[in-house]
């Protein structure tokens, strides 16, 4: 089978990574985002310390690489975006087997939105950062001034010129980077952005480790507390970091493992993003809390007494006050938050990739048509939605209720239709071990298919509960219809639509190879060729 099979049928051959390289780059670039950076540290802090290593690496062996694995098997295999390798996986039931890939494309299209806010309020603060404008206040500058959120109401459609303007510059990059293509766009931006990643990490955590208190705040981040073993929402706590660290489950890694060649290794290189993941959110959390137990000693209190030590309060009021009080502080604060641009810039041109594929496969248009046709849409609803004064708030709520229910549904849903529905697991398990060097066993498909969907399916039902009764912070019930609830059911909406939408070129004439069950001849040439 040519490694230039069209891609839903399209004349077009299908874009490609340059190697293995360019993949494993591209999708570590994906992986390590703005959560391993201010979630990560908080994260294990409130978890026990240093004993939440324990089921932080449990979690990662047993449902994150599992699960990213199954991305990776299904991209690869049905050689297409979410709805298309969905489709394809479904034989005969590949029509609604096709929604849950528009869910995901869905979820995806939703994330871009606000994705893209962050980031240009990290490129605002990257500026801000060389004469510390924010002066003695930082909360009071990122609420007021820099955001004006108001104190009477929970959705204005006031403008803010000093977010309107860099999100706007970061639609425009997002936008070139996706019509340049994978090769020439997504793998080139993350070639020079990821080593540039790391540097300018690596020189902040060895600069934050020199600080006066940096002692005391690694000891408040690993001193072990064993106890919160016993704890299951610890274990909980633990998958739920995994699980949303690795970008898996919404598509991205099924549309970036579609565009490897055919015979590409697959498990190999996903230990190796596995990994670099998880070794990335520990030098995270270890330059954070260095930095907290700097602010702690210049304050004369404890790292336990800090408040905002993760999320946007860590980032841009606790980092910024940490900056004001440094040696050299305006050289750390940029590179702070350049660091946090480009890891989100790097996730956001993942995602929206997401869109841009199922959206350029399903219609049979051009990659660019695709790119400027759903980036122009996705950049005027970004800005209308979230430059406004109140864009904080919808953020932080329509994010809530598309990575808590949105993608976790999304894997429960996936898990259990090909395990158990479909009955594909050995089949993927087949395709994985056909082409890589490190094999799973059986036991992959029983930790897709049994522990994947448990932990995160009493994820699911919890957090909806929750949701449900006790609602969320201080947001009224009506602004969490609006902007929770409601972002679940323009993801329905999008998957129902999605899917009756016609093809322009049949994606069901695809021969997935390499055959399953495995011609006798290709077994006896594997059996002489160990």
């Amino acid at each position: 089978m040519s490694d230039t099979t069209p891609a839903a049928g399209a004349a077009r051959p299908r874009e490609q990574w340059t190697g293995q390289v360019g993949f494993i780059l591209s999708a570590i670039g994906s992986a390590v985002g703005l959560g391993n950076i201010w979630r990560f540290p908080g994260v294990a802090y409130e978890n026990g310390g240093g004993a939440f290593l324990i089921p932080y690496l449990v979690a990662l062996i047993t449902a994150g690489i599992p699960i990213l694995f199954l991305d990776y098997a299904i991209g690869h295999r049905f050689r297409g975006a979410a709805p298309t390798a969905f489709r394809r996986l479904g034989g005969r039931s590949g029509r609604w087997l096709e929604s849950l890939g528009w869910f995901q494309v869905t979820i995806a299209f939703v994330i871009g939105l606000y994705y893209t806010a962050v980031i240009a309020w990290a490129l605002s603060f990257f500026v801000f950062s060389f004469d510390l404008r924010w002066g003695d206040d930082p909360a009071g500058f990122l609420f007021g001034e820099y955001l004006r959120i108001p104190e009477d109401s929970v959705f204005t459609l006031d403008f803010v010129p000093g977010v309107l303007i860099p999100l706007a510059l970061v639609w425009i990059a997002a936008i070139v980077v996706l019509a340049l293509g994978v090769a020439k766009g997504l793998q080139r931006v993350n070639v020079v952005f990821l080593p540039l990643l790391v540097v300018a990490f690596l020189i902040l955590v060895v600069r934050a480790l020199f600080l006066d208190g940096a002692a005391d705040g690694l000891n408040a981040l690993f001193t072990p507390n064993w106890t919160a073993l016993t704890d299951p929402d610890v274990w909980i706590a633990a998958y739920s970091q995994i699980f949303f660290s690795l970008s898996i489950a919404f598509g991205i890694m099924v549309t970036y493992a579609s565009y490897r060649r055919r015979r590409s290794n697959l498990t190999s290189p996903g230990l190796v993003v596995a990994f670099a993941n998880s070794s990335f959110e520990i030098l995270a959390g270890i330059g954070v809390f260095a930095t907290l137990g700097f602010l702690a000693f210049r304050q004369g209190v404890a790292v336990s007494d800090l408040d905002g030590i993760a999320g946007v309060g860590l980032s841009f009021v606790t980092f910024p006050a940490i900056v004001s009080e440094m040696p050299g502080g305006p050289i750390f604060g940029a590179l702070f938050f350049g660091s946090l641009a480009m890891a989100g810039f790097t996730s956001l041109v993942s995602v929206l990739q997401v869109v841009i594929a199922a959206v350029q496969e399903k219609l049979s248009i051009s990659r660019r048509a695709a790119a400027v046709g759903i980036g122009g849409v996705s950049a005027v609803l970004s800005i209308l939605f979230f430059s406004t004064t109140t864009g904080l708030l919808a953020l932080d709520v329509t994010d809530m209720w598309t990575n808590n229910i949105g993608i976790v549904a999304s894997a429960v849903i996936m898990t259990i239709v090909v395990i158990w529905v479909l009955r594909r697991g050995p089949e993927l398990r087949y395709h994985l071990n056909a082409l890589s060097t490190f094999p799973v066993g059986p036991v992959w498909i029983g930790l897709v298919g049994v522990l994947a969907p448990l932990v995160l399916g009493y994820m699911l039902v919890a957090r909806i509960i929750t949701l449900i009764t006790e609602g969320y912070d201080t947001y009224p019930f009506w602004y969490l219809g609006v902007f929770g609830w409601g972002a679940i059911a323009v993801l329905v909406i999008g998957a129902v639509v999605g899917t009756l939408v016609p093809w322009r070129h049949s994606p069901d004439h695809y021969r997935a190879w390499p055959p399953y069950p495995p011609e006798p001849d290709a077994s006896r040439n594997k059996e002489a060729g160990r």
